[in-house]
């Protein structure tokens, strides 16, 4: 399990008003802003919580609830429709399976969350999901199992059972923690066609052929990029452009930047920057990576400096 898995609130914030996270004119123009938050269970947390902010001029008022009790779900993503959420179970066995979960819930008005049913993930210890353009597709990466899964989502938001799980191989230079691949997220192009899965383990880009119209995952050729041995990606991103893309390496606390050719769903590292200042000299792992929607920053998190590099 990733260090992240030892603090009780790792969390994902899903901002659940306007386009996205970074829309600075939406979030200007609100009288209220919404998110959900994904909590590890392990201590006092009770699972997924639903805040909402009321902006007045300069004084913002705060309320806070639990939307949903679930275990561990470490990462959330929302549907396009904006109707519906999906959460990870980031546990090592679900009923009887050696298996994590993945959960439906649809989103009441009141910002709870009603469960509409889960599905095991064909790998232990999910810790990131996405959901495709279409809103037809969860994709879901496997830490503790180093596999990726593709699931359907049906017409009322349901999630059914996994298309494709695609087993990562292979491992690196840290005995501590890459001794076996441990795929630590998956992203979707914006043309919906290529999967790109980090994996933590192999110090690799896994890269998949994604079919749009039955989700299913098949390798790329070339079936990866190499990144330096010991980085440990972790999180992936776009460029808004289409022509680059970032991943966050947890291990070295770096981000390092890539070209991509949307034709071949080919990645080449470019280069790669530290996300510390230089004068620091303590313990630090990294966590995400966002793009500015005008594709002019870069933002990456730090645990340990507690800092977003930009």
């Amino acid at each position: 399990m990733s260090p992240a898995a030892q603090s009780l609130l790792s969390v994902l914030v899903i901002a659940a008003l306007g386009a996205g996270l970074g829309e600075r004119r939406a979030a200007e123009a609100a009288d209220s802003l919404e998110a959900y938050v994904g909590t590890y269970s392990n201590g006092n947390s009770k699972g997924i919580y639903h805040l909402k902010a009321t902006i007045d001029g300069d004084k913002v008022a705060a309320q806070v609830q639990l939307a949903a009790e679930t275990k561990n779900p470490s990462f959330l993503a929302l549907h396009p429709s904006g109707k519906w959420l999906y959460a990870v179970g980031e546990v090592g066995e679900w009923q009887g399976q050696k298996s994590g979960m993945v959960t439906a819930f649809a989103r009441q008005q009141d910002g709870t969350l009603m469960r509409l049913g889960a599905q095991a993930t064909g790998g232990q210890g999910p810790c990131h999901v996405v959901v495709d353009a279409a809103g037809k597709h969860a994709l879901v990466a496997n830490y503790g199992g180093g596999s990726v899964a593709s699931l359907p989502i049906g017409d009322d938001g349901a999630l059914g059972p996994a298309t494709s799980v695609m087993q990562h191989t292979g491992s690196s230079v840290d005995q501590g923690r890459q001794k076996e691949p441990h795929a630590h997220s998956i992203n979707l192009d914006a043309a919906n066609r290529f999967a790109v899965a980090a994996d933590l383990g192999t110090d690799e880009l896994w890269v998949y052929r994604f079919d749009k119209a039955t989700g299913k995952l098949s390798p790329n050729e070339p079936r990866a990029a190499k990144l330096t041995p010991g980085d440990g990606p972790r999180h992936f991103a776009f460029h808004p452009g289409g022509k680059f893309a970032y991943v966050i390496n947890e291990m070295h606390s770096t981000v390092t930047s890539l070209s991509y050719d949307a034709q071949r769903g080919t990645l080449t590292p470019l280069a790669s920057l530290s996300t510390l200042p230089k004068d620091f000299d303590g313990g630090n792992s990294t966590a995400e990576v966002q793009v500015h929607p005008s594709g002019k920053f870069v933002y990456g998190s730090n645990r340990g400096h507690d800092s977003i590099a930009i």
